[in-house]
């Protein structure tokens, strides 16, 4: 079944390490695109996972065509894996959330029923149902962010969205660390389209521990974000057509 481009959406999550949720993420994300939209895909970016993640996916992907799976051959990244999703996206709205089911796939509802009222809807966690240490980190984080680049919003980091593919199309991403999140967030926000939040509840990670705050991803995330300040920042950057 088609229908206009309003009721169509890709959504997609990146699996590492995440054979346990993955299939439970894939299978909720199904049932939910239903209910949704008049026409729909589910990509699963095997970001080089180690375990059994892309094997399952693939699984999934054979017992429904509108279900892909794209594979990388060895780990590229959080950032890298979400940019694969999105440049392999098809119809106009894109949802996309993590393979760890830390986010419950059904908060998409609330996102979906504003898509008239802006381009990026970012989500916000209200109620965080995880360790101390990783709230303070995402404390501070946010905080960095919101002075760095003069943002206001809650969450910048929460890995639950909605976005227009057009808008997506025009923002030229460059992290290949956590950082995307805040990447796509704040060049929308300079681009001039509409960003809203959304409040939402996050589940505790059922196994393994997440890499996001690992001391690698944190020393990629400040080099990214250094070199998108250094980006949006310089004269060059979005520059007037009379200019």
């Amino acid at each position: 079944m088609t229908g206009s481009p309003r009721d169509r959406i890709s959504l997609f999550f990146p699996v590492y390490r995440d054979d346990r949720t993955g299939a439970r993420v894939a299978t909720n994300a199904h049932g939910l695109s239903y209910e949704l939209a008049a026409d729909w895909e589910i990509i699963v970016v095997d970001d080089g996972s180690p375990d059994r993640a892309g094997e399952i996916a693939e699984g999934l992907a054979r017992t429904d065509p509108r279900v892909r799976v794209i594979r990388h051959g060895r780990n590229l990244g959080y950032g890298l894996a979400l940019r694969t999703g999105l440049d392999a996206t098809r119809f106009e709205w894109i949802a996309f959330t993590d393979g760890d089911d830390e986010y419950e796939v059904d908060d998409l509802r609330k996102l979906w029923r504003l898509r008239e009222f802006y381009d990026l809807i970012l989500t916000f966690r209200y109620a965080k149902r995880y360790g101390s240490a990783r709230i303070f980190i995402s404390w501070v984080y946010n905080n960095i962010i919101r002075r760095v680049f003069r943002t206001h919003y809650r969450d910048i980091s929460c890995g639950l969205r909605l976005v227009r593919r057009s808008v997506a199309a025009e923002l030229s991403l460059r992290s290949t660390s956590p950082f995307i999140g805040a990447e796509i967030a704040i060049k929308t926000m300079l681009k001039g389209f509409r960003v809203g939040e959304v409040g939402i509840q996050t589940l505790p990670r059922e196994f393994g521990k997440g890499p996001s705050t690992s001391f690698a991803n944190i020393l990629a995330t400040m080099h990214d974000m250094r070199a998108v300040y250094r980006e949006v920042f310089s004269p060059e950057y979005d520059r007037p057509l009379n200019h």
